[in-house]
């Protein structure tokens, strides 16, 4: 379990969470709204779901929020409303969406990104019958869950992967800044590499020493990382980066075959342009998805409980991508690695 003080570091380390910011025109409900909670009969659960910068069609993270909602809508008759959030907007702007959310009896209510926690926390508060969660959040409230997740497990098997694949013998990893949030998915690849072969050498770019728009909205930061990375000699690049990870697809769509890229949080292939797909190795996955779904169906049952709700490997809160058929020859061997971790035999570092 993850302590409070160890997630509350995230806020001081990284701004951002790891999808960053898409900069569109913020109408105060998400982009396709209609689409996704245009039925308003459902007799379910109401569910208010506040996006973090971006909302729909990040292709990531607030898409794999939308995701678990959208399930909900099919299994649980549930129906729901999205908010979004601008770019650059003060802390109170969030309050007010959570508060119009919790005013329309929206409940449960979800805050897409730890950033959402602390406003989570105060309104919680002020609303104590409407329960709440917060992804990737840190907040101490007795209605608000904290969805949280294991990435360096994931992080891990990308890892195995990598080393499976590698003809060269040297990875690469973007990260957008070095912190609690990122440093999980390089310590988790490092380490997943170097259990197939100790040999292997993992050079790191970081995007930005801080947590800003430099780091996780900066493709051609990524773009020029991911050059320099496969010049020296890297075969098979990880990102972690939000965003910016859209330099490193468009860097390795120009690379001959053989040469590939690794996706983050979401199946990147699937959202990739058909140049991009041919280099997608697989993506470290983070079933925001799944535990959006969990939480909402929890909330029907009657059994949210407050505090850290965490999402690993044994819960499918994290795990590999097979797109493509790239590891179709190397997937039993990183099932192995996998039951590893399911058992406990192994365990992925979570710090570098």
């Amino acid at each position: 379990m993850r302590h409070t003080t160890k997630l509350a570091a995230v806020a001081v380390t990284v701004a951002l969470i790891v999808t960053g910011c898409a900069k569109k025109e913020n109408t105060g409900a998400a982009a396709g709204s209609d689409e996704l909670c245009a039925d308003k009969t459902g007799a379910g659960p109401k569910i208010g779901l506040a996006y973090d910068i971006g909302g729909r069609g990040d292709h990531s993270f607030n898409d794999l929020a939308a995701a678990g909602v959208k399930k909900s809508l099919d299994d649980l008759d549930a129906t729901c409303e999205e908010a979004e959030a601008a770019d650059g907007e003060p802390d109170s702007a969030k309050e007010e969406r959570l508060r119009t959310l919790a005013d329309q009896g929206y409940s449960p209510i979800i805050g897409v990104g730890f950033v959402y926690t602390e406003e989570v926390v105060k309104v919680a508060k002020e609303y104590p019958n409407v329960k709440f969660a917060v992804v990737d959040g840190f907040g101490e409230a007795p209605n608000v869950t904290n969805l949280v997740f294991s990435a360096e497990q994931g992080a891990f098997l990308v890892g195995v992967a990598a080393a499976l694949k590698t003809k060269t013998k040297k990875l690469g990893f973007i990260g957008g800044a070095p912190g609690a949030v990122i440093d999980p998915f390089a310590a988790g690849y490092k380490a997943g590499a170097a259990a197939v072969d100790p040999t292997i050498t993992v050079a790191i770019k970081w995007l930005s020493d801080e947590g800003n728009a430099k780091a996780f909205a900066n493709p051609a930061g990524a773009k020029t990382a991911a050059t320099a990375l496969y010049d020296g000699g890297a075969d098979i690049v990880f990102h972690a980066s939000g965003l910016s990870g859209g330099g490193l697809f468009d860097t390795v769509a120009t690379k001959p075959d053989g040469i590939w890229a690794i996706g983050v949080d979401a199946d990147q292939y699937l959202s990739a342009t058909p140049e991009q797909q041919k280099h997608i190795l697989t993506s470290s996955l983070k079933r925001v998805d799944v535990a959006v779904f969990d939480f909402v169906k929890a909330f029907k049952d009657g059994t949210t409980k407050a505090g850290f709700d965490v999402y690993d490997i044994k819960r499918d809160g994290v795990g590999y991508a097979t797109s493509g058929d790239f590891l179709k020859d190397v997937a039993p061997k990183i099932d192995e690695y996998k039951a590893k971790l399911i058992s406990g035999e192994l365990k992925a570092p979570s710090k570098l």
